[in-house]
């Protein structure tokens, strides 16, 4: 029989904080933390091995640092009690400890959320009583994010970066921003040229102790035919790793961070890109110590400011903003559709078997590694998604199946509201679209392919750059009127009456056999 249990508390796989809220006045003697292993995390999408790899190693580090501290945890395993979802997990601790109280933090997926309160208020039986306490992770809390948006129907990112900048006194010059100006996006555009990138640093590599292997093992056996490969699994899983994961991007890659950071290459996956979304995101890391490490970096060797605002720009601006975004338009968001787009997902987005060289080799790192950076998602991935018109449900599932740094309110907003416009502008002024001239220019991928980024009609047509001219074509009115779009109608409007048929007839082909591209 169990001893007396005051409190269940229920910490998630992204909640793996050593300060979270859901710890506050725990009593080892009272309370129980409760941490759970479900077959339904990795299957309500069909997740990436990398990915529930990830989250199952974390969680299992975590909870023996709580068991360190003198907690007592009540850990569920798949491969020990197997419970099929966090709702079954849950129901057998309440059974097991008949605590007064459930407590935890509000999750950052909404599905998560109905889950725990329906297990905590079954159908004919007495309710536990559930107590939500804020995730003092972020740094704008929901209700100050709410307050921030007002009821405008447009939000700009941008505003509130600036608002955050000001709030935490970061790169800043008393009431003026260092440097004079708020944003240097414009100087972190660079391509690589013909000569590719020079001499890019190598990953810091993390030794897999006992509880990773045997992770590995139980995923390639329990999740055999789930998409992506653990070969090259390589993610920090404690706080430790976390930790020289950020001093590593701090001390070889943030000084050129910035330049280089839109740009793509045959075979470079990881470049100069920072590669703490996944801690971050399991809150191994909290943003502001990330925030400070960079501004300190700086400040104390004078690095390119371009470089350090841009990194910081996502961290205290773009990740704050997007959650906030999630709670303020959710459930709305996820249902959102746009355009109307209704085609499936191609085949080939699990599989990276297509002819499209930009696609394959993008799809083939994501499966690899689990990981493909910003641009690779919103200007390929994504890019294709919208002008291919595909349902965006179907390929938000997609990124949040695939990539190891996706919980839902990062991953859904980004897709739908961003690469997608699914939810028509409300947080962006223009659809993310370009032909595949913006491919080319950004990366080498074209030259590796079957397609000519220059050709619009017939056999070697980019699929890119024809679905790009169509999807204009088909929103020509729409575009035509808005300022960051209407250079685009006007390269449209300059291409002849039966050019512009061909492309449509061309299109619609490719739209009727997408899986065949």
């Amino acid at each position: 029989m169990n001893p007396p249990c005051r409190h269940l508390r229920v910490i998630l796989g992204d909640q793996l904080d050593q300060d979270s809220s859901v710890l506050e006045g725990l009593d080892p003697a009272l309370d129980v933390v409760l941490m759970v292993e479900a077959f339904e995390e990795s299957r309500h999408v069909w997740s990436h091995k990398a990915r529930t790899a990830l989250f199952l190693s974390a969680m299992r580090h975590f909870a023996e640092e709580l068991r360190q501290r003198g907690l007592r945890v009540h850990y569920r395993r798949l491969d020990v009690e197997g419970d099929e979802s966090l709702a079954d997990g849950l129901r057998a601790a309440l059974d097991a400890f008949k605590p007064e109280r459930v407590v935890g933090v509000e999750p950052g997926d909404l599905r998560v959320r109905a889950c725990i309160e329906a297990a905590c208020r079954p159908d004919n039986e007495p309710a536990t009583t559930l107590e939500w306490r804020e995730d003092k992770h972020f740094l704008c809390s929901l209700p100050q994010f709410r307050l921030w948006a007002g009821q405008s129907t447009s939000l700009r990112m941008e505003f509130f970066y600036r608002k955050m900048r000001q709030q935490y006194k970061v790169l800043m010059d008393g009431d003026q921003p260092a440097g004079g100006q708020w944003n240097f996006d414009a100087d972190n555009r660079k391509g690589f040229g013909k000569s590719g990138p020079k001499d890019p640093p190598k990953p810091l590599l993390f030794e897999q102790d006992r509880i990773t292997k045997e992770v590995l093992e139980l995923v390639e056996h329990q999740f055999a035919d789930h998409p992506g490969s653990l070969e090259r699994f390589n993610w920090p899983v404690t706080r430790e790793q976390a930790l020289r994961a950020l001093q590593n991007f701090i001390d070889q890659r943030l000084p050129l961070f910035g330049a280089h950071q839109d740009a793509m290459w045959t075979g470079l996956d990881f470049g100069w890109h920072a590669l703490l979304s996944s801690s971050l995101n399991l809150k191994l890391l909290h943003p502001l110590e990330v925030i400070q490490a960079a501004e300190q970096a700086y400040l104390e060797r004078k690095l390119p400011l371009a470089s350090v605002e841009g990194f910081i720009r996502q961290v205290l601006g773009w990740r704050e903003f997007i959650r906030g975004v999630y709670f303020l338009d959710m459930p709305g968001l996820k249902e959102a559709n746009h355009y109307d787009h209704q085609n499936p997902l191609p085949a080939w987005y699990w599989t990276g078997e297509t002819k499209m060289n930009c696609m394959r080799q993008c799809i083939n790192q994501t499966l690899a590694n689990g990981y493909s950076h910003h641009i690779q998602r919103l200007m390929v991935t994504g890019m294709f998604g919208v002008t291919a018109q595909i349902r965006p449900q179907a390929l938000c599932d997609w990124y949040l199946a695939v990539y190891v740094d996706a919980v839902e309110w990062v991953e859904l907003p980004n897709t739908a509201g961003m690469a997608l416009f699914a939810n028509g502008g409300r947080f962006t002024s223009k659809p993310y679209v370009a032909s595949g001239a913006y491919i080319k220019r950004m990366s080498n991928y074209c030259s590796g392919c079957k397609y000519e980024p220059e050709t619009r009609n017939g056999p070697l047509a980019c699929p890119m750059t024809t679905l790009y001219w169509n999807f204009l074509d088909r929103h020509e009115a729409d575009f035509a009127g808005n300022p960051r779009t209407a250079l685009m109608i006007k390269n449209l409007q300059r291409i002849p009456a039966d050019e512009r048929q061909a492309i449509r007839q061309h299109a619609a082909g490719m739209l009727e056999n997408l899986d065949t591209l």
